[in-house]
């Protein structure tokens, strides 16, 4: 029956829009917990595949590039080779569709929808190591171990690595010409992606970054590269190559130096071993005979003779060094999108330090109970159409409690560092309390009644400069601010030292 191309062309259409209803229908429910709601994101990303999928046989169908569509329907309207007989192709129609129930006599009716709706409790198999606790943290211990063991790699802890991985802009660009660290980096952190955010469309994400870096590289503005990405002006062959027309002998080459020797014969394709005289010597040699007719046994092992040297192989060096680049781009691009995964990552390297085997052993079964019963208490839905705060217990507090507290208003002190008080009987309190005491002590004012209802630091200072003002303490008082001393060294201010000598206590 649905061996017809018609008949497979509407089932490939109803399977289409069934998977489409089941995408919508999954999006609306609220995954509890973040295992669930990576499941729920590889089931509809699995319905896309098979939508995609779908859609590219149905448009094969439709090209009908081999005529059998067009014949089928033809057949259907009853052209034959003789003519058009509709009756001959109804009952030939007819007599197939009774031939196969006569085939299968327990045929019967499958609903479709019991099948799809399964699909929305599967659990999808994605695969993730233990370190990587189910996508919560990135696992970078054997590209943290190519790492330090590669050239332009340091000898540093795992935590310290968690924070340089992500800036190769700070590798010397000399030291990049090995890719297989960076392709390894670049394919974990794809993979660790993909597994993670199934719905990103990464393709999409890379070509805004392959644009971006096009422009950049042209004008020179990659970080790290600048340099190189500036072809015309600032090309790598000009820091190697060495002019010779201004060297008469050897021993006038042998004062530029050792690095720059090995440098300029790496550009030619010439072997960079031996002693400085050895390297001026086998790079004098270019001056007085072309590249071509050198000798094989002065190039380099892996180098195919002179025709890789010069202009070609500057060439070769610079699309090698640009591919670098590039995957640089792309995994600064991947470290912003997974940003919060990296600082998780970090805490738990630094908090994993502190604890034993036994206590990271404790610590993973308390976190796997803790999923399976975290989703069964958010299964429980809270009656709160009040949206009354939430207690102590998950709860939502008393109607009367709420009332007489006014818990339901924040009021926030900055004297108190911006501290929030819910309800109004707290804020009134908080102004005889420690905390804000100790913020006006800080700002050089008195905690007193005149301060009430007063929050922000500005208002605070206008008004003690006010108070000040009025009541003079910025004037001279000299019964008061001058000093009399007596004659055993006592300190008295002016109206005290004459109440006392004219008692004939001084």
């Amino acid at each position: 029956m649905s061996s017809t191309l018609l008949e497979v062309t509407r089932a490939a259409h109803e399977d289409v829009e069934r998977l489409e209803r089941l995408i919508v229908k999954d999006l609306q429910n609220d995954p509890p917990t973040a295992r669930d709601r990576l499941y729920q994101s590889h089931r509809v990303r699995n319905n896309i595949d098979t939508i995609i999928s779908t859609t590219e046989k149905l448009v094969e169908i439709y090209e009908d590039k081999d005529n059998a569509r067009k014949d089928e329907i033809a057949a259907l309207g009853g052209q034959t080779a003789t003519g058009i007989n509709v009756f001959s192709a109804f009952y030939d129609r007819l007599k197939e569709i009774r031939e196969y129930h006569r085939k299968h006599p327990a045929a019967r009716v499958v609903d479709a929808n019991e099948e799809y709706e399964a699909l929305l409790k599967e659990e999808p198999v994605i695969e993730f190591s233990g370190e990587e606790a189910f996508g919560r943290y990135l696992d970078l211990h054997e590209l943290f171990n190519q790492y330090i063991n590669s050239k332009f790699g340091a000898k540093i802890e795992y935590s310290a690595y968690l924070d340089v991985f992500s800036q190769p802009h700070n590798i010397p660009w000399k030291l990049k010409s090995t890719r297989e660290y960076m392709e390894s980096l670049l394919e974990y952190l794809i993979y660790f992606f993909q597994r993670t955010e199934p719905l990103q469309d990464l393709d999409r994400i890379f070509s805004k970054v392959e644009a971006e870096f096009e422009e950049q590289w042209a004008n020179g503005q990659v970080q790290g590269w600048e340099k190189q990405g500036r072809e015309n002006e600032d090309d790598p062959a000009q820091h190697t190559m060495i002019d010779l027309d201004y060297y008469g002998t050897v021993e006038e080459l042998v004062e530029v130096g050792p690095e720059k020797l090995k440098e300029a014969l790496a550009a030619l394709g010439l072997k960079t071993g031996g002693t400085v005289q050895q390297r001026a010597e086998r790079l004098f040699l270019t001056k007085l005979t072309p590249l071509e007719k050198l000798d094989k046994k002065h190039f380099a092992k892996g180098s195919h003779g002179p025709r890789q040297n010069g202009s070609s192989a500057v060439s070769q060096d610079i699309n090698s060094l640009k591919h670098v680049a590039l995957m640089e781009a792309k995994m600064k691009k991947l470290c912003d999108l997974l940003s919060k995964t990296i600082e998780q990552t970090k805490e738990n390297v630094v908090k994993k330090q502190a604890l034993t085997y036994e206590e990271m052993e404790q610590e993973r079964e308390e976190e796997e109970t803790q999923v399976d019963t975290e989703s069964d208490d958010e299964d429980q839905q809270i009656y709160n159409p009040l949206k009354l705060p939430m207690g102590w217990d998950g709860k939502p507090i008393p109607y009367w409690l709420y009332k007489l507290h006014g818990l339901g208003q924040e009021f926030k002190c900055e004297i108190c560092g911006n501290y929030s008080y819910w309800g109004r009987r707290a804020f009134e309190r908080h102004f005889k309390e420690w905390r804000h005491q100790h913020g006006m002590r800080c700002l050089g004012i008195p905690n007193t009644k005149n301060f009430n209802e007063i929050t922000n630091i500005q208002e605070a200072q206008e008004l003690w400069e006010k108070i000040r003002e009025r009541q003079g303490v910025n004037k001279w008082r000299p019964d008061l601010e001058e000093e009399y001393e007596d004659k055993e060294g006592n300190i008295y201010n002016k109206k005290t030292y004459t109440d006392l000598q004219r008692q004939g206590l001084i």
